[in-house]
């Protein structure tokens, strides 16, 4: 047992080799202010992904049809 709580102890940074800022309480108003802008970043991500997911089908699309001709 005293070798998990060395394990865990070593594990984690200290104070001296880790300086974490100090924990700010938000706001109501920056907690929905902080989802708005998590979702439109991930609404951003996936229409990127649907863009290139569309290009490659669009590609695919044309390959069909040229072996479809053949």
């Amino acid at each position: 047992m005293a070798t998990k709580k060395a394990e865990s102890a070593a594990a984690r940074p200290t104070q001296d080799t880790a300086q974490r800022k100090p924990w700010k309480k938000k706001t109501p108003v920056e907690v929905v202010l902080d989802q708005i802008n998590k979702i439109r970043d991930e609404v951003a991500q996936k229409e990127e992904d649907l863009k290139q997911a569309r290009r490659q089908l669009q590609k695919l699309e044309e390959v069909r049809k040229v072996l479809e001709t053949n």
